[in-house]
């Protein structure tokens, strides 16, 4: 793990990031405090995995896929 403050974080992101994107853990201090902490994502963040589990159970079927999935009546409600 890199311990780096704000300053020479912001001056050299690229290569801090490129180091994260290698695998290492990059901890960010503010006047001595670890404010911050930058990790590669775990595999179960992918970004196509992520998408699935958050969709996962949400999305609905239609047996009628050209027809209303809600009833015109309730449009009115929302009138």
């Amino acid at each position: 793990m890199k311990d780096v403050n704000v300053t020479e974080l912001r001056q050299n992101l690229p290569a801090y990031l490129a180091r994260v994107q290698r695998g290492e853990r990059v901890r960010v201090f503010l006047r001595g405090k670890v404010i911050a902490e930058i990790t590669p994502p775990s595999a179960d963040q992918d970004g196509a995995a992520l998408a699935g589990k958050l969709l996962r159970g949400s999305v609905l079927g239609y047996d009628e896929p050209l027809q209303p999935a809600v009833d015109a009546a309730d449009w009115e409600v929302n009138r």
